[in-house]
């Protein structure tokens, strides 16, 4: 099993696998057919009011990841997500947030590489 996060903005590549846009809202100036996405999931991104209480903060980016990791483990879009990621093997997590280091794709991806371990599905 293997997870990737990337921003939606960059290209698509082979090595991506199943690429899944993890965003609740699609991404601008972004064409269906350039994003070139196997799955839009929205429901497993971060709630509204989560989102707009981060605004990408770094100083909070910590916290952020406490309350997404607490939403994740109530979110059955996370459960399939799980699904997805041990049926597929590579995943691509697509974001299109502009700092690469404060936003949820990789909360998520960490989130799901550590479920893996623990329930044993690979």
């Amino acid at each position: 099993m293997t997870i990737y996060t990337k921003r939606i903005y960059e290209e698509a590549a082979a090595e991506d696998g199943y690429r899944v846009l993890v965003d609740r809202l699609w991404p601008r100036g972004v064409s269906k057919e350039r994003a070139h996405l196997d799955l839009w999931d929205k429901q497993v991104a971060p709630s509204p009011g989560l989102r707009e209480w981060f605004g990408h903060d770094p100083a909070k980016f910590d916290e952020f990841r406490d309350r997404y990791t607490e939403e994740l483990t109530h979110n059955p879009a996370a459960e399939e997500l799980e699904r997805i990621v041990a049926q597929k093997g590579v995943v691509t997590l697509l974001y299109a947030a502009r700092d690469p280091a404060c936003q949820h794709a990789s909360v998520l991806a960490d989130y799901l590489r550590e479920h893996q371990d623990v329930s044993g599905r690979q």
